[in-house]
């Protein structure tokens, strides 16, 4: 079963707050206030009852384009995207629309203390980073015996 619950979890209401920062830096960078990100790709992100999972829409970026890390329970994705479009060694070219920007991009999205930062996964297929953080056993919620006298 999915359960669709925008902002009113604490997840939720943290992807929302990363996304709302990425996109001001994004678009500070692009008018000369940084150090050149263009875009912000989209991300996804969700909760089971063992793990964290984010994807993000990476199209036209490699693996290798990607550098990922987490610290201090802040997973952090940064990357370059190549020049979509690649002028000719000669003569002019004509573009008629330019909507995929190339340059550098950056997400960052801060979990929960109780995470397993030692067992994440990352898997890029088809242009779509997934990454994995599983939770930590303190993290789940278990049924607590009541003793009797």
């Amino acid at each position: 079963m999915v359960t669709v619950s925008p902002l009113n979890n604490v997840l939720g209401r943290m992807v929302s707050l990363s996304r709302a920062m990425d996109e001001v830096i994004a678009r500070n960078d692009e008018n000369g206030g940084g150090a050149g990100q263009y875009w912000v790709p989209a991300m996804d992100a969700w909760e089971t009852e063992n793990s964290f999972v984010v994807q993000l829409d990476l199209p036209g970026v490699t693996a290798e384009q990607v550098d990922l890390t987490f610290d201090r329970n802040t997973l952090s994705v940064r990357g370059t995207r190549s020049a979509t479009i690649q002028a000719p060694e000669t003569g002019e070219i004509r573009v008629f629309f330019a909507e995929r920007a190339p340059g550098s991009f950056s997400r960052t999205l801060r979990f929960p203390q109780y995470v397993e930062s030692s067992r994440i996964e990352a898997t890029f297929n088809n242009g779509v980073l997934t990454i994995t953080v599983p939770k930590a056993e303190a993290a789940k919620p278990r049924k607590i015996e009541i003793l009797r006298n």
